[in-house]
């Protein structure tokens, strides 16, 4: 496993080793000790989540706050998606920052979200099937989110915005100036 670290301290883009044959192909998704080693840090996950989308679902973007807050460990099983961390944290010099990753089930490429980042993405393909490890259990009282087309963030999602396909939840979150702290 390849990692890659962004510009955003934390947030790595791990590129698997892909064993092909004539049987199709053998990759390791997740090795704990790899991982920590990679990444630099101790991460222990506890949850693991799955989605599936259609073309121009935008899912995000999401946090939580305190102790609730959470790192993350994305894929794509099948299908495209544009995924992007946005840097919440107050003391980060790339505080309201982002980092967009392409990845699809053909390119298999991980996203390493660390805690104090907002999380989401964009589903480019037909469909995707979006899977994701989370190092801390969901609490509905610790939500954060910001608002997809925030002028501040500047995000670049390479689609066109009438074309999205966005929950009533999520068309309105709050811009970075009045989101919820993440800690």
């Amino acid at each position: 496993m390849n990692f890659i670290e962004t510009k955003l301290k934390g947030c790595f883009i791990l590129e698997p080793k892909i064993f092909k044959d004539e049987r199709g192909y053998f990759m390791e998704s997740f090795n704990e000790k790899t991982f920590q080693e990679g990444v630099g840090q101790k991460v222990t996950f506890v949850q693991d989540n799955q989605s599936f989308s259609t073309k121009g679902v935008l899912r995000g973007l999401h946090y939580q706050c305190g102790e609730h807050a959470q790192a993350k460990l994305v894929r794509v099983l099948q299908g495209e998606v544009l995924d992007v961390a946005v840097d919440l944290r107050p003391e980060s010099e790339t505080y309201g920052q982002y980092e967009a990753v392409l990845l699809s089930g053909e390119n298999q490429t991980q996203f390493f979200v660390p805690r104090g980042f907002a999380h989401g993405f964009l589903v480019l393909s037909e469909t995707a099937t979006f899977f994701y490890k989370c190092d801390n259990f969901y609490n509905k009282e610790s939500e954060g989110g910001l608002i997809y087309n925030d002028s501040t963030l500047n995000i670049d999602w390479n689609f066109p915005l009438d074309e999205l396909i966005i929950s009533e939840k999520d068309q309105i979150l709050p811009y970075l100036q009045n989101a919820k702290k993440v800690w």
